[in-house]
């Protein structure tokens, strides 16, 4: 039996796997996410940010240090409001800090 192999995108091998296309779908919802809060982060700390995974209602931040975490946690009221005012009701965010 001969297999022929070809190469595929990942778009199209997601279309073809339910379970690649649920992830897929929640990197891009992740990615929308941080997006929209991206002008309420101070300009010095949208490095330190990158989007999560997404657990239920809760969006996890990844956060580049202590000391930048410990400034979104005073912004966290107002980035929770934004998600909701975008239409992510019920959105809480998670802080996970990367060494």
């Amino acid at each position: 039996m001969h297999r022929r192999h070809h190469a595929v995108t990942f778009q199209q091998a997601a279309d073809e796997a339910p379970v690649l296309a649920q992830l897929s779908a929640l990197a891009r919802d992740s990615s929308a996410r941080l997006q929209a809060i991206e002008s309420l982060i101070p300009a010095a700390l949208r490095a330190s940010v990158r989007a999560g995974p997404i657990d239920g209602t809760t969006w996890c931040l990844l956060v580049r240090g202590n000391s930048a975490a410990a400034k979104l946690r005073h912004l966290l009221p107002s980035l929770e409001a934004q998600l909701r005012s975008k239409g992510w009701e019920g959105s809480a965010i998670r802080l996970k800090i990367q060494t």
